[in-house]
């Protein structure tokens, strides 16, 4: 997989027990035309610390271009932002 570390808008879907699960995302490459991305399976969710900050780390399935692709999203707790990690 190669990282990226891109940010992305995403939509998500959080119960009142506070757990969040992401639904689909913008992403945008460079020069090119905004891309959504529909997530269809969520296969692992796991919490880390980077240089102290929590990231929630998911590990997600989805078909893109036509293929199907396996990456990792993350969601910076504090900062409420997402990233596209690893593709």
């Amino acid at each position: 997989m190669k990282i990226l570390m891109k940010s992305v808008d995403m939509i998500c879907l959080s119960t009142c027990e506070g757990i969040i699960t992401p639904l689909k995302f913008r992403w945008y490459e460079d020069g090119q035309e905004a891309q959504i991305i529909r997530i269809d399976r969520i296969l692992d969710r796991k919490t880390e610390k980077l240089a102290g900050n929590p990231m929630l780390i998911f590990t997600v399935q989805s078909i893109i271009n036509g293929v199907e692709r396996i990456f990792e999203m993350k969601y910076e707790v504090n900062t409420y932002k997402w990233y596209l990690y690893k593709l």
